[in-house]
């Protein structure tokens, strides 16, 4: 796979095709929205659906990790589909993820599926991580104040035209002050970035990365201030 660079108040990022972040000089590697044990929730509702998400999503994680070895990882939230997921989880995906983790540094960013610690798994929770220059949080703040942001949450997803009609993937979608991470769960689906919610972020635009299979697909987008004035208030949307 090829990442491509991106620049974030003077840090050089790679984005990943498979939808992470890695940031070289902290050798941290920052993942969005697992939706862990999403399968097995709504099967105790009554609505059965494949129960292999869990190990779908470890398993494309953990050729990541031994490509770029981080000694800390980031979940930025909804790691889980719900606080009580982690317990949920079956024995075998409990070891495998462990295993990644081992001897690494992880931080649960705290989202609203899971808005407390994961149970019986190492790392520590927060609300916000703040690391040099850069702000790590759930979902983001439509506020140039904030500082340099990555956050998740609204699942971002692009269409790109080709010879074929428009291709859809998720994506990332960035500009100078912020960069929005796909979802990385196999059970998520996605919210076009014109949507309101995304376009407050964005107001003047930027540039969308489109997921490939072997690298990422860039083209700048406009401005959506007039998308954006329809988003207030923004905490009160739910995705996934």
């Amino acid at each position: 796979m090829i990442s491509a660079p991106f620049h974030l108040a003077g840090e050089r990022l790679a984005l990943d095709p498979a939808g992470t972040l890695f940031w070289p000089a902290q050798r941290l590697l920052a993942v969005a929205d697992l939706h862990l044990e999403k399968g097995s929730h709504f099967a105790a509702r009554g609505q059965m659906v494949p129960p292999f998400d869990t190990r779908d999503t470890l398993s494309r994680l953990q050729p990541l990790l031994r490509r770029y070895t981080p000694q800390h990882i980031v979940f930025l939230g909804d790691s889980f589909h719900d606080s009580g997921g982690s317990a949920r989880m079956q024995l075998a995906d409990r070891a495998l993820l462990a295993e990644l983790l081992t001897g690494r540094r992880v931080t649960w960013v705290l989202g609203n599926h899971d808005p407390a610690p994961p149970v019986g798994l190492p790392g520590e929770a927060v609300e916000t991580l703040r690391l040099g220059p850069l702000v790590f949080r759930h979902q983001g703040i439509p506020d140039a104040a904030s500082g340099f942001e990555l956050s998740g949450h609204f699942h971002p997803k692009a269409s790109m035209p080709t010879r074929c009609g428009p291709v859809t993937r998720p994506c990332f979608l960035a500009d100078a002050r912020r960069i929005l991470l796909p979802a990385f769960g196999s059970y998520t689906g996605g919210l076009e970035i014109t949507a309101p919610p995304v376009a407050a972020l964005f107001p003047r635009g930027g540039r969308a990365f489109l997921l490939g299979r072997e690298r990422l697909f860039s083209f700048a987008v406009g401005p959506m201030r007039h998308l954006a004035l329809a988003a207030r208030p923004v905490a009160t949307t739910s995705i996934g």
